[in-house]
């Protein structure tokens, strides 16, 4: 898939697409237009290994924990979950409809002797192939794609019945538009401007409903706030800007 191939019928949003595309290369330069992300990934590393040792009562002090678990981390882009997960223990398969992430990623992961299955895919399509996942991945995604019903739906189908999704995403407050639009992106210059639409951002009450009606359940969500005096992120109670939770299949 390249920058110029148009997309149909599908949860890729094109523009968006050609966004990340222009980005691609950057993704491991902890300096670079992925700086921000880099500074958010320890406490969402921290969130997922606690969320995944808890729900699969695995013994927290393996250096491989994860053995056994396998893994789907949507929107992989670069790697930057993937790579802490596969040395945790976990078969990862990353995937991102972005041709040269997963290009960037392969070669990343290859220079550090990490065997993770990249694909250039989408989740519905993936979905096709009825293959289920202990653990899914799905983070800062949402607010990405054109079809966020059609999107849940297939990540739904991915699951497995024992399985556990952990998601994040950024919630659509007036906050949210002052700091995680107009402070990171246009006065603090963290991300390249453009890369949210606050439209896009969805309310967690609004992914209650969406998740339910995939049969889903969202298990636990929390804020996560930044800290300018140790210029770090840490969960919180304040779901105002960004938020993360976990989310289970609903018994039937």
């Amino acid at each position: 898939m390249t920058k110029e191939r148009k997309i149909k019928n599908t949860t890729i949003d094109q523009k968006e697409h050609d966004k990340f595309y222009k980005m691609a290369e950057e993704w491991w330069d902890p300096k670079g237009k992925f700086k921000a992300l880099h500074k958010f990934n320890p406490a969402r590393i921290a969130f997922i290994r606690e969320k995944i040792i808890n729900h699969f009562k695995i013994n927290g002090q393996d250096i491989t924990p994860f053995n056994n678990l396998n893994l789907l981390d949507v929107g992989c882009g670069g790697g930057l979950l993937s790579e802490p997960m596969s040395r945790l223990g976990a078969s990862v398969t990353g995937i991102d409809v972005v041709e040269k992430n997963i290009k960037t990623a392969l070669a990343h992961a290859n220079e550090h002797a990490l065997p993770i299955n990249y694909q250039v895919s989408t989740v519905e399509d993936l979905a096709k192939k009825r293959k289920k996942y202990d653990i899914i991945l799905n983070m800062e995604v949402i607010e990405h794609v054109a079809d966020t019903s059609l999107f849940i739906k297939s990540c739904s189908h991915l699951l497995s019945p024992n399985g556990i999704m952990i998601f994040a995403s950024l919630n659509r407050t007036i906050m949210s538009y002052g700091l995680a639009i107009i402070g990171a992106e246009y006065i603090l210059g963290w991300l390249p401007r453009g890369t949210h639409d606050w439209n896009k951002f969805i309310k967690p009450d609004e992914l209650k409903i969406l998740f339910k009606s995939n049969k889903l359940t969202i298990d636990e969500i929390k804020g996560v706030k930044y800290n300018p005096i140790f210029d770090s992120w840490k969960v919180s109670e304040d779901l105002s800007i960004n938020y993360l939770g976990s989310s289970t299949k609903i018994s039937s």
